[in-house]
């Protein structure tokens, strides 16, 4: 498992109250698993990649939220997200552009 404080899980566990399970891969690469707090829903960066999901994959899409990001990406979207102190900066919002594809 990866993904923040949340270890010693089973990969195919359900996640814990207050967090979710999502997928996290880009093209050509492994998809991992990553357990993050509910309140990510509801951060700039992470309804970005949540759209970029909805592109890639579309609203229907079944099974797990799966992110179209590559991991170590993610992992740069994930820190700004758990240190973000609610402030909306512009320069954070630069970061998130590379999961998009042209």
């Amino acid at each position: 498992m990866s993904g923040g404080a949340r270890r010693g899980t089973s990969p195919t566990a359900p996640p814990p109250k207050g967090w979710i399970a999502i997928r996290v891969g880009g093209q050509g690469e492994e998809q991992q698993r990553f357990l993050v707090p509910v309140g990510y829903l509801n951060h700039p960066l992470f309804v970005a990649l949540l759209r970029a999901a909805e592109e890639e994959y579309g609203f229907h899409h079944t099974g797990a939220i799966t992110i179209p990001c590559h991991v170590d990406h993610f992992r740069h979207v994930q820190g700004i997200i758990d240190q973000d102190t609610g402030s909306s900066s512009a320069a954070a919002g630069g970061h998130f552009h590379l999961c998009f594809r042209a």
